[in-house]
């Protein structure tokens, strides 16, 4: 989950290992990771995770579209015994799981406006109360967010929260897709056809370009 994971001569990758290694030297730095889906940003979330002094602590992924609307505030700040039907233990949530490393919130553009003002609470103060608990928690975690959507027109139209964003946005990422490096291209068919030779226990192919 390092620098090495990633693939390519490209410009558009020596920027992206260039960010990462400025960012891997500030830990407490919230990042937004742009691009299509497919792109990498998951890779570039744990590269500058795995690289920086949180590496000893948790990477929490989480997709922010698969979690239940009405689920979701549990998840991020979790739950005390009792709080709902349900609740028949006390929960952690993502922001606990991930006190001293990172989490990491992917697909971030179709959160609910309503999770989106208790997540910009969170990151402005750092504290987190579960459902049902009438004591706060103090959380210490950095935030990686990605998304895959024009970001800039749900803020226009008032589905995402410009407050919010640029808590979030501390730090611009954007990954291109391969169109737009296709001198990468050969790199990757020789990264990949060895890996697949390698599990079905061939030699790696030669490959001419």
């Amino acid at each position: 989950w390092g620098l090495a994971a990633f693939v390519g001569q490209s410009r558009a990758i020596e920027k992206i290992l260039e960010d990462i290694r400025r960012l891997q030297h500030f830990a407490g730095t919230n990042v937004f990771i742009t691009g299509e889906s497919g792109t990498g940003k998951e890779l570039v979330a744990r590269a500058i995770h795995f690289g920086s002094s949180r590496a000893q602590g948790p990477f929490i992924p989480v997709n922010c579209v698969a979690i239940p609307t009405d689920l979701m505030e549990s998840a991020f700040f979790g739950h005390v015994r009792g709080a709902f039907t349900g609740a028949t233990t006390d929960r952690k949530g993502y922001f606990e799981l991930a006190h001293g490393g990172t989490l990491f919130l992917d697909e971030i553009g179709d959160m609910p406006l309503t999770l989106q003002a208790k997540l910009l609470r969170v990151l402005e103060d750092g504290w987190v109360t579960p459902v049902g608990a009438s004591q706060e928690k103090k959380v210490d975690v950095r935030v990686l967010a990605a998304t895959n959507t024009e970001l800039q027109e749900k803020i226009a139209n008032g589905a995402f929260r410009q407050d919010l964003y640029f808590r979030l946005a501390r730090y611009l990422v954007a990954v291109p897709p391969l169109r737009e490096r296709r001198e990468d291209i050969p790199l990757l068919v020789t990264h990949f056809c060895g890996i697949f030779a390698a599990e079905m226990g061939l030699d790696a192919p030669t490959c001419s370009t």
